[in-house]
């Protein structure tokens, strides 16, 4: 069985692939996500083989949220779209699976055919951002979408993977490799990450330094990185 997971706004056309794909045979819906951030949880806990991906979600796109995925687990994605001809045209050029809304059921039974003989994941980095301007993020229950503007550090610890912001912390299924790729925060320490234009001030010290951010925050930075964070000061 081939698993499944429906990321789509929509609960009505996420039922109805779901019913289609649960009368097709090899393939299983093991969840149904309604946004971006559910969809990067689910992925993370579930591994699904399959996704099926609406783009045109708010907050967060469908094509936003694959450059959020790490290429390495990247599950097989087939785009869900209403009629979007840039998209389209993107889709075909790199030979993506996509299905237009509202679903017709003999163009998915072809792409069920195509998936049964090769689930193997291809590879989105050409169609995805090359850089984020949100992160999906969550606090307790509760679902946030956070701008990049408001970032001053990230770490990770045994708990995952924290944002602090301007104003509170919260939790991201982003990777610190992953965010250091596409986004302006560098690399201050083996577990942080830092906004250049957050850093307050640079303390040296023995064993390398500690940034104070706007907002008052300590934030370590190992010998390693020392030097390249004075050099982006004019410091040598």
């Amino acid at each position: 069985m081939i698993s499944c997971l429906i990321i789509d706004d929509e609960p009505f056309a996420r039922e109805e692939l779901a019913d289609l794909l649960e009368a097709s045979s090899g393939f299983e819906v093991i969840g149904q996500c309604g946004n971006a951030i559910e969809a990067l949880q689910q992925i993370a806990q579930l591994k699904p083989q399959l996704i099926f991906l609406d783009i045109q979600m708010p907050k967060i796109t469908g094509l936003e949220m694959i450059g959020m995925l790490d290429p390495e687990t990247m599950p097989r994605v087939v785009f869900i779209t209403a009629y979007d001809e840039y998209a389209i045209k993107a889709f075909e050029s790199h030979a993506f699976d996509y299905l237009l809304k509202p679903i017709d059921e003999q163009r998915l039974k072809k792409t069920l055919d195509r998936l049964r003989k090769d689930i193997q994941p291809k590879s989105v980095e050409v169609i995805a951002p090359e850089s984020l301007s949100h992160l999906p993020c969550y606090s307790g229950n509760k679902l946030k979408v956070i701008s990049l503007s408001e970032v001053e550090y990230i770490y990770s610890d045994v708990g995952g993977v924290h944002v602090a912001t301007n104003k509170e912390q919260v939790h991201t299924q982003l990777t610190l490799k992953l965010l250091e790729e596409k986004t302006g925060l560098i690399r201050c320490h083996r577990q942080y990450l830092i906004k250049p234009e957050a850093i307050s001030e640079i303390e040296l010290q023995d064993t390398g330094a500690e940034v104070t951010t706007l907002t008052g925050a300590k934030v370590p930075v190992s010998r390693r990185y020392l030097k390249p964070l004075k050099q982006l000061f004019g410091f040598q």
